[in-house]
């Protein structure tokens, strides 16, 4: 998965134009993900990322059927390309979203079957001097694109079951559109819209045949886990307070 506010340069992988790539890791400057305000969280992750995380839906394009691809996202910041989730060069929350946890590397979807291993060759440890390498002298996946290689492919069936599920949220018809408004402490009013939750009423509505399924299939438990993230939304008020405190004022 690409996203182009992290990933600038992406570059598909190849043993002869890349045998000499050197990647600086494990990464610990995050300011590359700086206008990074939401990143993809596969439901595999809703169990860590809604500790930190509020988790909401948006439209992410059109399915096959042509029905709205429907994705989980973790929020990061209040504004486009605000991350509250930056400390300086620290990520200041414990657990990190999978999809960003392989930077520099990512996944490129070719087709239903193939897929390409790219690196974001605008990395500033991208390098053919120090670092990991990417490849053997040989020209064989050294043991960092090994790793990395399983990480994005296991990551990648996560996000086709991902859709699944907001293909089936669509269907039941209990999303709709989120607005959150917060009073910041100089009186102004701050709005968050243009993502989707799962509205309550709307599934105690569901019949008990349906509820069932969502039991059995895992669906429930994601949702509950959804519900309990959007508590951290507070957080982020508090932290973009805290920002726009300490930011140095506009000049005259």
């Amino acid at each position: 998965m690409i996203n182009q506010n992290l990933h600038l340069q992406p570059a598909g992988l190849d043993s002869a134009q890349h045998r000499k790539l050197k990647l600086r890791v494990p990464i610990t400057d995050w300011t590359v993900a700086s206008k990074l305000n939401a990143m993809f969280v596969a439901a595999a992750e809703f169990g860590d990322a809604c500790r930190e995380y509020p988790i909401v839906f948006v439209k992410a394009g059109k399915e096959a059927d042509g029905t709205d691809a429907i994705a989980p996202i973790a929020v990061f910041g209040l504004a486009q390309t605000e991350n509250l989730y930056l400390d300086g060069e620290r990520w200041r929350a414990q657990y990190m979203p999978a999809v960003l946890r392989a930077y520099p590397f990512c996944i490129a979807r070719m087709d239903d079957t193939r897929y390409a291993i790219c690196v974001d060759m605008a990395f500033k440890g991208a390098n053919e001097d120090d670092g990991e390498p990417v490849f053997t002298a040989d020209g064989q996946p050294a043991e960092l694109l090994k790793n990395m290689t399983a990480h994005l492919e296991t990551l990648e069936t996560e996000i086709q079951r991902t859709r699944l599920v907001g293909k089936r949220l669509l269907e039941l018809g209990v999303l709709r559109e989120m607005r959150f408004d917060a009073q910041l402490p100089d009186g102004r009013q701050h709005t968050v819209d243009g993502f989707l939750t799962v509205d309550d009423k709307k599934m105690t509505e569901l019949p008990p045949e349906v509820v069932v399924e969502l039991h059995r299939n895992g669906m429930l438990g994601l949702v509950h886990l959804h519900w309990v993230s959007l508590g951290n939304m507070r957080r982020l008020v508090e932290w973009h307070v805290q920002r726009d405190a300490t930011a140095p004022a506009p000049a005259a």
